[in-house]
C-alpha cells in the first residue's frame, strides 16, 4: 500500500485518530491477553513451572528490548513507519493461531513470547506517528481518548473471558484465535495510517540508538528513575495473578478459593474501569503539566496501590487496591507512551522511544524472574513493601529535576556514525 503521507496535517490527525479508535479495539484484547489470560492459562491449564510462568509474564518485554533493533531495520529498509507496524501485527497474528492449533506448553509459551514481543516491538514506531500526526498541544488528549476505547474494551473483554474460562477452561483455544483475529484487525488499521520513512542518521550499528543514553544527560537521569520505577511495578505486576491464582497463597473468599472470573474482575475489569474514568483526565494533565511533577504524582498511585492490594486480606481490600492501581495505571499510560515527545527532537521520537522501550523490556525481562524466584521464599506482602520502596527512592531522584522542563535545552544530536 502506497505511503498516506503527502497531505495536510489536519487530514492527517483526522485520519490517524480515525483508525487508532478501531485499532484500539483490537489493542484492549489483546492486552489482555499479556495481563491477565495468558499467565492465567500457564498457571490453571498447564501448570506451568517459574521459569515458563516467568517466560510468559516476560514476552512483551523481549519484544520492547528489540525496539533498537526494529527502529533501525525500519530506518535501514526505508519503509513507512505504518507499514511496518502492521507487518509486525501480522506475526503476532500468526502466532496466536499456531498455539491454539497446536495446545502443548513448549509451543504455548514461545508463542506467547513471540506474539507479546510483536505488540512490544512497534511500540517506538507509534510514538513516531503520534509525534508527527497528532498537534502538540492536543496529543496527550487524542492519545488518551483512543485509550478509553482501549480500556474499555479491555475491562468487557476480561469480564467475558473471565466467565468463558471459568465455565470450562478448554475454551482457552478458542480464547487464542480471537487474540489472532485482534492482531488481524490491528494490522488492517495500521497500513492505513499516514507515515512516511525514518529520517536516514547514517549509523549501521542495530542499536545506534543507545547513544542517547550517553548524549543526553536529562534523558538519562529520567530513564534510570524509570529503571527503579519500572523495575518495581513489573516485579509485582505478574504476582497479583499468581496471589489471586495460586492456592498456596491462602486467598479465598468465603471460605473458597477464587474463580477465574473473580480474577479477572480484579485483575483486569475493576483497574481498567478506572482508567477508563481517568484516562481523558490524565490526557488533559499530560499536555499542561510539569512532566516531573505528573510523574512523582503517579509513582505515589502506583506505591498506594501495591501496598493496599498486597497487605490486604479480604475482598473489599483487594478492590480498593485495583481502584487505586487502575487510576494511577491510566496516567502511566500517557506518561509512558508519550514522555519522549517532550526530550527528543521531532525526527529521533522513534530512536529515544526506542532506547525507553528497550530499558522497560530489560527489567520487564528480570522483573518477573526475580519475583517468581522470590516468591517461594519471601511472603508477597514483604515484596510489595520492597516495591514500594523502589518506587519512593525513584520520586526522590525526580525531586532536583523538576525545574529542568522549564529551562531551554538543546537535546543531544550527535553525528552518526558506526559502533
Amino acid at each position: 500500500m502506497p505511503s498516506l503521507w503527502p497531505m495536510l496535517d489536519a487530514n492527517r490527525t483526522v485520519l490517524t485518530y480515525r483508525y487508532e479508535r478501531w485499532r484500539a479495539i483490537s489493542s484492549g484484547i489483546l492486552e489482555t491477553a499479556g495481563g491477565t489470560f495468558l499467565l492465567l492459562i500457564a498457571v490453571r491449564w498447564y501448570h506451568a513451572g517459574s521459569l515458563a510462568k516467568a517466560l510468559v509474564a516476560g514476552g512483551g518485554s523481549f519484544g520492547l528490548m528489540l525496539g533498537p533493533w526494529l527502529v533501525a531495520r525500519v530506518e535501514t529498509a526505508g519503509w513507512p513507519v505504518a507499514q511496518a507496524a502492521a507487518r509486525v501485527a501480522v506475526l503476532g497474528a500468526l502466532g496466536f493461531a499456531i498455539m491454539a492449533l497446536v495446545p502443548a506448553l513448549p509451543v504455548f509459551v514461545i508463542g506467547a513470547v513471540v506474539t507479546m514481543a510483536a505488540s512490544g516491538a512497534a511500540v517506538p514506531l507509534m510514538t513516531q506517528i503520534y509525534q508527527e500526526n497528532y498537534p502538540e498541544r492536543q496529543r496527550g488528549k487524542l492519545f488518551s481518548r483512543t485509550f478509553m476505547i482501549r480500556i474499555a474494551t479491555a475491562a468487557a473483554f476480561s469480564e467475558v473471558a473471565g466467565r468463558l474460562l471459568s465455565a470450562n477452561l478448554e475454551f482457552f483455544r478458542w480464547l487464542l484465535v480471537v487474540f489472532a483475529v485482534a492482531f488481524a484487525f490491528a494490522s488492517f488499521c495500521l497500513r492505513r495510517l499516514p507515515s512516511r520513512p525514518l529520517v536516514a542518521s547514517g549509523g549501521t550499528h542495530p542499536f545506534r540508538a543507545l547513544r542517547f543514553v550517553r548524549d543526553d544527560a536529562l534523558f538519562r537521569r529520567t530513564l534510570v528513575m524509570w529503571m527503579l520505577m519500572g523495575f518495581a511495578n513489573l516485579m509485582i505486576l505478574p504476582l497479583r495473578v499468581e496471589y489471586l491464582a495460586n492456592p498456596r497463597h491462602g486467598v479465598t473468599w468465603g471460605g473458597q478459593i477464587l474463580t477465574t472470573a473473580q480474577i479477572a474482575l480484579l485483575v483486569g475489569v475493576i483497574p481498567n474501569l478506572a482508567r477508563l474514568v481517568m484516562s481523558p483526565v490524565w490526557g488533559w494533565l499530560f499536555d499542561r503539566m510539569n512532566f516531573f511533577v505528573l510523574r512523582v504524582t503517579l509513582n505515589v498511585g502506583f506505591a498506594a496501590g501495591i501496598l493496599t492490594f498486597f497487605l490486604s486480606d479480604d475482598f473489599p481490600g483487594f478492590i480498593l487496591g485495583a481502584l487505586i492501581f487502575g487510576v494511577s495505571n491510566a496516567g502511566g499510560d500517557v506518561a509512558w507512551g508519550l514522555w519522549v515527545t517532550k526530550f527528543a527532537p521531532p525526527d529521533r521520537v522513534a530512536d529515544y522511544m526506542s532506547v525507553h522501550t528497550f530499558f522497560t523490556g530489560v527489567r520487564g525481562v528480570i522483573a518477573p524472574l526475580v519475583a517468581f524466584h522470590l516468591v517461594g521464599s519471601v511472603r508477597l506482602p514483604v515484596l510489595g513493601w520492597i516495591s514500594a520502596g523502589l518506587i519512593g527512592a525513584a520520586s526522590l531522584m525526580l525531586l532536583p529535576e523538576i525545574k529542568s522542563i522549564g529551562r531551554p535545552r538543546i537535546p543531544a544530536i550527535v553525528e552518526d556514525v558506526s559502533e
